[in-house]
This record gives structure tokens, sequence and C-alpha cells, in this order.
């Protein structure tokens, strides 16, 4: 239910934060940047009642997509079945079993709104 294809690495955007201080995320320090990456994978393991059907209703990306991402942005060296099990903690099958309810058809609709909202692919 990933849109993994439609949704590349966008490129860097600046965004003023009201006082001037805008900062490109590409200047983000790589440690740092990865430090927050796996706080985020820890969270999500944590948080597994925040099943992937409502992350992508609300913000249009889940679990599969920050696997898939990082399969891609590895160039080749992580297959997406090696990527999902470090993003899950488990294999993906087993989390699935475990955590992941039939999404309704409500849930289904808000993230085909939701997906709408990502940004277009990079050219």
């Amino acid at each position: 239910m990933c849109a993994r294809e439609e949704m590349p690495i966008p490129p860097p955007i600046i965004r003023s934060t009201g006082n001037d201080s805008a900062v490109l995320l590409d200047q983000i320090d790589d440690r740092i940047a990865a430090e927050v990456y796996r706080r985020l994978i820890r969270h999500l393991r944590y948080r597994s009642d925040a099943e992937n059907i409502d992350l992508m209703g609300l913000a249009g990306f889940c679990r599969n997509c920050l696997a898939d991402w990082t399969a891609e942005a590895s160039g080749g060296t992580i297959a997406k079945d090696e990527a999902r099990e470090a993003v899950y903690g488990m294999p993906y099958a087993a989390w699935k079993a475990e955590h992941q309810g039939e999404a309704t058809p409500e849930q289904l609709a808000r993230m085909a709104e939701s997906l709408k909202r990502n940004p277009p692919p990079r050219a």
C-alpha cells in the first residue's frame, strides 16, 4: 500500500521558520541524520499500534516506505526485504501477522486522499 514508486526523495526545500533561520535539510550532519532516522525507527517499532494504513492516511508514508527508501538509498547493498526487517525489527510477514489488521474502506479512502498530497516525483 506504499507509494514507493511515486515518492522518490524530494529535492531539498528551504522553508522559513518565521525567524529567518531556515536550514537546508542537506546541511544536517549525516551522523545526526542517522541518529534521527534510528530514533524514528525505534519509535515506530514501539508504537506498533500506529498502523501503516493510518500513517499513510495522515502523512502519506509508512514503515514500508521507510524501508523501501532505505533499500533505494543503499544503491543495492541492502535488499528490500532486509530493509523491511531492519525497520520492523523482525521479518515483515511476522510483523504484519502480529500487528496489522484489515484496512477499512474509510482508512483506504483517507490513504488515497493523502497520497494525492504527496510531492511529485523528481525528474
